[in-house]
């Protein structure tokens, strides 16, 4: 299992589609960021196409970074994560995006309604690669149900080196304030870095 890296600065860049490009990671890094994550990744795209892996590798010029996959079939996850870890210096699977055609093919935050099957998930990549991994998860999957600290236990187990924690369920969308209360919990729960994520949008929060 690889260590978390000791990062320059605590504050890290959340991923977001359409967003954290390259461009706009170098901008982060140059103000401050310690941490950058690519855009969402498709597992399944890098493994049925060299090509895409080919694209990824302009994403690599910001360091550190962190590759963010996501999927949901445990072969195409940590394939993808073998083939392109030399490059990245933190392997991240994202059981937190709530957008609908990520919720479709099974990935993304849908996968908390399935906690056993991340921490096969997080088995898989942890014995496959060298680098790091990391999880990124959502308070749960519905108000219903909040699931983060079970599920990081269970991730903490499976051998990640970090999780990062939204604190939104899928249903509250952005039109809720985070429930930093559930980032506390987790933290409190588990003996690895716990990067907290939502409503960041000054230095004083």
């Amino acid at each position: 299992m690889g260590n978390f890296p000791k990062l320059k600065s605590k504050a890290i860049l959340a991923p977001m589609i359409g967003v954290t490009d390259v461009a706009f990671r170098a901008l982060s890094k140059k103000y401050g960021a310690g941490l950058t994550y690519t855009g969402l990744t498709n597992s399944t795209a890098l493994v049925m196409n060299e090509r895409n892996i080919s694209r990824l590798m302009i994403e690599t010029k910001i360091k550190p970074v962190s590759l963010q996959l996501f999927g949901s079939d445990i072969d195409d996850i940590t394939n993808s994560a073998k083939a392109v870890e030399e490059y990245f210096d933190v392997i991240d699977f994202n059981c937190g995006c709530p957008a609908i055609n990520i919720i479709r093919t099974g990935s993304g935050n849908v996968l908390m309604k399935d906690p056993n099957k991340i921490a096969d998930i997080v088995n898989g990549l942890v014995s496959s690669v060298s680098k790091p991994v990391t999880i990124k998860i959502r308070a749960g999957f519905s108000p219903r149900k909040y699931n983060a600290v079970e599920i990081a236990k269970l991730a903490e187990d499976a051998g990640v080196s970090a999780i990062a924690v939204h604190g939104r369920t899928r249903n509250h969308g952005y039109k809720e304030p985070a429930n930093w209360n559930v980032i506390r919990d987790v933290k409190n729960a588990v003996n690895i870095p716990v990067i907290g994520n939502g409503d960041v949008m000054t230095p004083e929060q």
